[in-house]
């Protein structure tokens, strides 16, 4: 039984994670000047349209490692 409860626990905390980061997501999304980022690859073509945030991603990663990291130091005290 204990394997389930385990099972159980993770599937919650795995959806409210992902509830939280869908929402910062979607909050992200609505901050004017984002997508106009110096190093942002468009292509369009009829019907077509890909977007690269090229410049977006890697400041994203950045704040990531960064806020990961002192998360995990202060965890680890």
């Amino acid at each position: 039984m204990e394997g389930m409860e385990l099972v159980g626990k993770m599937l919650i905390f795995g959806g409210l994670t992902m509830t939280v980061v869908g929402g910062l997501l979607w909050l992200l999304a609505r901050l004017p000047g984002l997508g106009d980022l110096p190093g942002t690859i468009r292509i369009e073509r009829p019907g077509f349209t890909c977007i690269v945030p090229v410049l977006a991603s890697i400041v994203l990663s950045i704040l990531l490692t960064v806020v990961l990291n002192v998360i995990v130091r202060l965890l680890n005290r």
